[in-house]
């Protein structure tokens, strides 16, 4: 029978560390509200910048911007990870550099150069421990991003873009989806990826010119429409990037808050096995005692 002593003791550590995952799942929670409304605001923020670009794509004006411009030939990929600077969360870290690492290989395989940068102290351990090259990390960013550090990362992949030192940016990150679903995923941002013109075959020409006039009588360009998106595609692609950085810190949280709550029911359970344990131990040599004073008076009888 385990020793009676040694079974309260630990039992007693099982509870500590109850109340540490209880407590940090309720951290958890909280950071994952606020998180998920400044998420939700820029959703709508980035869905309306981006439609203000198709609309300019499609509005049959003569206009386009750099970032819009797909490079023939890729020779060089930037790749940009984003991971957490904290652990206890489950697979979070360990998913997003899986896919992370896979693109890797594939762009390897290409024979496509390029930087590749990461977001979070545990991603950059793992990219160092695989042996992955890694130019650039940022471990500054945690649940609430600002989005003028994450603007200064845009401003750096929008000037590598255009002046060709690389042809595309991907973003390997956990898409939010649901509370319930967060995926870790690589997309493309650079060239801009949330351009859709619709093609000459799947529209006749007279209505093609009339949705074409539509946006126009729609939007009025001041100066020029091409000077509207000289400032309006840059702007797109850093609110973009903005939400892949917010999406990330959410995915993060709840991740965390699911791993927190499922130690906490886990500890609680080894704590009902431990006092059953424990109960029949003490019953045992209570037992144990008893039969030894009722042996006694008997000798002494």
């Amino acid at each position: 029978m385990a020793n009676i002593r040694q079974l309260d003791k630990r039992r007693k550590s099982v509870r500590n560390i109850r109340k540490i995952t209880r407590t940090m799942e309720l951290i958890a929670t909280a950071r994952f509200k606020k998180a998920m409304d400044r998420t939700a605001a820029a959703t709508d923020y980035t869905k309306r910048i981006t439609q203000i670009v198709q609309d300019l794509a499609k509005s049959g004006t003569d206009v386009s911007h750099p970032l819009l411009q797909a490079h023939d030939d890729v020779k060089a990929v930037d790749m940009l990870v984003l991971t957490a600077n904290r652990g206890l969360c489950g697979g979070y870290n360990g998913s997003v550099v899986r896919v992370a690492v896979q693109r890797r290989n594939e762009i390897k395989e290409q024979a496509a150069a390029g930087q590749t940068s990461v977001s979070g102290k545990r991603g950059i351990a793992a990219f160092r421990f695989a042996g992955v090259p890694v130019e650039k990390t940022y471990s500054e960013f945690e649940d609430q991003p600002s989005f003028d550090a994450v603007a200064r990362i845009a401003d750096e992949l929008i000037t590598r873009y255009i002046t060709r030192q690389v042809d595309r940016v991907d973003v390997a990150y956990t898409k939010f989806i649901s509370s319930s679903k967060q995926v870790p995923v690589v997309e493309t941002l650079l060239p801009f990826a949330g351009i859709e013109v619709p093609s000459s075959t799947a529209t006749s020409g007279n209505d093609k010119a009339a949705a074409e006039k539509k946006l126009r009588d729609d939007y009025e360009f001041l100066p020029s429409a091409a000077g509207i998106l000289e400032e309006v595609v840059p702007a797109s692609f850093r609110a973009r990037l903005f939400k892949c950085f917010l999406d990330a810190a959410v995915s993060e949280q709840i991740a965390r808050m699911v791993a927190m709550k499922s130690a906490t029911e886990n500890a609680g359970d080894l704590i009902k096995s431990l006092s059953r344990t424990f109960n029949r131990a003490r019953q045992s040599k209570i037992t144990q005692e008893i039969m030894e004073i009722i042996g006694g008076v008997e000798a002494l009888g």
